[in-house]
């Protein structure tokens, strides 16, 4: 979950390279690096720095010429945030340069041996281990050498390198780890996400997991580790520049929590069908006689792509009448599951390259099993991994926390449910209620987001909270584990969430003055339940902030979300949420974009 960008052509790389890792900060934010050469000045000349991108920008000198260049900004993994254990990583000789993005899980074994053969390590890095095995390498060729090298690597990377011995050339390799190449006119670009390659080319080629590429500044070769070349024909990127820039706002969450309005607009564009009072998911893969064979869905996610696919569960139980359930992709591939040809396996991620999510689609399409995935990024890895699946069109989201994505899947997984309810018992009569709930969301969420001066005023009012507890019933649950994860990644403010009904099991004895409770409480079925859990938290003097659809006696304040159909209402609780997670974190002078010790796109276990 590191940044790394690079570039061979004729302009001055340490600007490109920069600007690169600016885009790229997202992804890892606590050092940075650069080396730079050229084929008429071949060699390496490095600069490197802890911090953010901004204190690797004051070190580059004023003179740092080349035309050939890698980066890297890093998310720390082996070692603590510092100069030395920041990439790139050269050899004894200043020779070789790597950046790695990944774990190398036998590092330690093959350090010892390099140790053992006189190589004096200066980082506590896995990544220089692939340093000192390239410069090492007896092969003739750049590629051969990383090729070697690779063959003696357990883990996951994406690396790109540069060699002194060979000036007209960068060589990349991917396993596991995300490396997308920018096919450029006479120049060549290699990044970790298209966010750094957007600004000058829009044509790009994604490696898969066992290949490699040579990137020289008129031509590029894709190949597998084991020699045999590959085809690969490159892509058009869907989103232009423009989309990661901050528009205006003073932060990229902001303007990601304002856009989804547009997003779910985009989400839902071209996929309903009020002929048959259903949808069309053309990606999925999954004719009428297979969806009638699904006997249980079961959805892998981490983090918020967990809790969108909870809700999602709800919602594929409540309308296709499959029994569905939302699990840690990072705990089921650990537990050796029963892997039932009967089960629907659904693969969530923002990005579709987080490894847990991946390494368990992997493992499931290894016993075979059906998957799907729903992911925001066309092209990714789940995504090609997968036997279909649904794109969310959520558009290009930088800040670590997620927010528009969250949304966009959270009505991805509506969308599917209906078509499965209506490929089995959903009537047309609920088709159509749900249709035109799906229909009033834009405008219903900007409703919600009009209020956000109030809300803004509340997030001031319970930012001196030092832990807050969420809770909700059944739909409302998985809202109140989604707000609880925003508030304590921005804010740093301890957060739990527990359903409303296990209060008076345990977690009551938490509950006074200092200690607020965020309440989901919709007008379902479990009104009258849910405000009877608000009696319990206002007996033993809790503070108690409502999300409801009309105010609530027992709280002491209540943000109004308007009412939509009860299936689809957890898709509206949840945004006032997030932007009290945001104001309370501005209150508080929060790196609101990158939170400490977190980074975007998790593409290491």
């Amino acid at each position: 979950m590191c940044g790394i960008v690079g570039y061979i052509g004729k302009r001055d790389v340490a600007p490109l390279l920069l600007e690169g890792l600016q885009r790229l900060e997202y992804r890892g934010y606590d050092s940075a690096g650069i080396v730079v050469s050229s084929p008429k000045s071949p060699a390496l000349k490095m600069v490197k720095a802890k911090g953010r991108v901004r204190e690797l920008e004051a070190r580059v000198p004023k003179r740092f010429a080349g035309t050939t260049g890698i980066a890297h900004t890093r998310w720390a993994t082996h070692g603590a945030p510092s100069d030395a254990n920041a990439h790139p990583h050269l050899d004894a000789e200043n020779q070789v340069a790597v950046v790695h993005n990944g774990i190398i899980d036998n590092a330690s074994e093959l350090r010892a041996k390099l140790t053992a053969d006189g190589v004096e390590f200066l980082s506590e890095t896995d990544t220089e281990v692939l340093t000192h095995l390239i410069a090492r390498s007896q092969a003739v060729t750049l590629e051969d050498k990383v090729r070697e090298t690779v063959r003696l690597v357990e883990g996951t990377y994406g690396i790109a390198v540069l060699h002194a011995e060979f000036p007209d050339r960068i060589v990349v390799a991917r396993n596991g780890s995300p490396v997308v190449l920018g096919i450029g006119e006479k120049e060549m670009f290699v990044a970790s996400d298209v966010a750094a390659l957007v600004s000058h080319t829009r044509q790009v080629v994604t490696l898969e997991d066992g290949e490699m590429a040579t990137l020289k500044a008129d031509d590029f070769r894709t190949f597998t580790t084991e020699g045999s070349t590959t085809s690969s024909t490159p892509t058009t990127v869907e989103w232009e520049a423009e989309s990661y820039d901050m528009g205006g706002h003073d932060t990229y969450m902001h303007k990601e929590i304002t856009e989804q309005a547009e997003a779910v607009d985009r989400v839902l564009r071209g996929r309903i069908d009020d002929r048959f009072s259903t949808v069309h998911l053309g990606g999925l893969n999954l004719d009428a006689r297979d969806a009638r064979g699904v006997r249980r869905v079961k959805i892998l996610g981490c983090g918020t792509s967990y809790h969108a696919g909870q809700i999602g569960a709800q919602l594929i139980e409540e309308l296709a009448r499959i029994p569905a359930d939302a699990e840690p992709a990072s705990e089921f591939r650990y537990r050796n599951p029963v892997v039932d040809p009967d089960t629907l396996y659904v693969a969530v991620s923002q990005s579709g390259e987080t490894y847990d999510v991946l390494a368990a689609v992997q493992e499931l399409k290894r016993k075979g099993a059906r998957v799907l995935g729903v992911v925001n990024v066309v092209g990714s890895a789940i995504a090609r991994e997968t036997d279909g699946g649904v794109y969310v069109h959520a558009g290009p989201e930088v800040c670590v926390v997620s927010t528009k994505c969250f949304t966009n899947t959270v009505v991805s997984f509506a969308l599917l449910a209906l078509h499965l309810g209506r490929i089995r018992d959903l009537s047309v009569a609920d088709g159509k209620r749900i249709i035109a709930g799906l229909r009033k969301l834009p405008a219903q969420i900007s409703e919600i987001l009009a209020g956000e001066a109030e809300i803004e005023k509340l997030a001031a009012a319970y930012a001196d909270a030092k832990s807050m507890m969420f809770i909700g019933r059944v739909r409302g649950y998985p809202v109140a584990r989604e707000a609880s994860l925003k508030l304590k990644e921005i804010s740093y403010i301890h957060a739990e969430a527990y359903p409303a009904s296990e209060l008076k099991h345990g977690p009551l004895a938490l509950i006074e003055p200092a200690m607020p409770t965020v309440a989901i409480v919709p007008d379902d079925d479990l009104l009258e339940k849910n405000r009877a859990a608000l009696e319990e938290v206002k007996a033993r003097d809790g503070r108690i902030l409502a999300v409801a659809h009309q105010e609530q006696p027992k709280a002491d304040h209540t943000i109004l979300v308007p009412k939509n159909e009860d299936e689809l209402d957890p898709i509206l609780l949840g945004i006032p949420l997030q932007l009290l997670a945001y104001h309370a974190a501005l209150a508080l002078g929060r790196d609101i974009d990158k939170p400490r010790n977190l980074a975007k796109s998790v593409t290491v276990e």
